[in-house]
């Protein structure tokens, strides 16, 4: 689909093709994205390192150049003047789509604003596989990407959270998933449903589904690896965290959940492995 505005007509120039990559199974790429990076002559990597495991799974001989967020601004010049003299591009980040929560949001809005032509691939999603998977973000959800990493914009982001009865999801690094949980449980209440996704589509594929504050006591517990990035997904939680009215269905699955995990700790277990138990 292009991105073009109605009843307009491309510029001169080549195409730029978002495309989706798989997120960790390199056999979830789509037919289509395949034909695409055989057929262009060109294909800006995130990193070009990754991209060659997949393209050297699919016999793809497409030449491969970096380009990434921290790319000097003349490699963007030099991208963008390949498509003027006609030449397809085809954008790909080491996982996932272009532009969500990756690079590529500046390239595809410079080449629209002249006109050229803009069409993604869809395929793999992070955020969409853990919303699938959790069964805990409600029929409205919104997606947050990565917190801000501290200050007031960080405190004002998750107060609306909380205050929100959605669903979220929001993408993490290892080493501040314990953080992040911790504040998400002080600001939506401890008992607030929610889950991990880690290593999705892999062979080490975790999802843990647990009250905020038993995953939080979880990843301390060194129960969630700090190995790969995470994406947690904060449960649909009718009326905000506030509100003592109408609570979910799942909400009665968390305070069992809860109270398993108290009996547990309080018989011997360590908390992290109870966690485990009850998941």
């Amino acid at each position: 689909m292009t991105t073009l505005a109605p009843g307009a007509e491309a510029a001169p120039g080549g195409t730029l093709y978002l495309v989706a990559t798989p997120i960790g199974n390199l056999g979830d790429i789509t037919i289509r994205a395949i034909e695409i990076l055989k057929s262009v002559p060109l294909i800006a990597a995130e990193d070009t390192r990754v991209t060659r495991k997949l393209l050297t799974r699919y016999q793809i001989a497409t030449h491969a150049i970096s380009y990434h967020a921290q790319s000097d601004p003349g490699k963007l010049a030099k991208l963008l003047a390949h498509m003027r003299g006609g030449g397809d591009l085809a954008l790909v980040t080491d996982a996932g789509t272009p532009t969500v929560s990756d690079p590529g949001a500046e390239i595809a809005a410079a080449w629209a604003a002249e006109g050229g032509r803009v069409e993604a691939m869809p395929g793999a999603s992070a955020a969409l596989v853990a919303v699938a998977v959790s069964g805990l973000a409600g029929p409205r959800w919104s997606f947050e990407g990565f917190l801000p990493r501290r200050g007031s914009e960080r405190r004002d982001r998750i107060a609306r959270l909380a205050a929100d009865e959605r669903g979220a999801v929001i993408f993490e690094t290892p080493r501040r998933l314990g953080t992040t949980l911790a504040d998400l449980a002080a600001a939506c209440g401890s008992e607030r449903p929610a889950a991990i996704c880690r290593e999705l589509t892999k062979i080490h594929e975790q999802v843990l589904r647990l009250p905020l504050g038993a995953l939080s006591a979880a990843v301390g517990d060194g129960a969630v690896p700090a190995l790969g990035e995470a994406v947690i997904v904060l449960g649909w939680y009718p009326g905000g965290s506030g509100s003592a009215t109408a609570r979910s269905p799942e909400a009665g699955a968390v305070d069992v959940a809860v109270a398993r995990v108290a009996d547990l700790v309080a018989s011997g277990t360590p908390r992290g492995e109870a966690a485990r138990l009850v998941s």
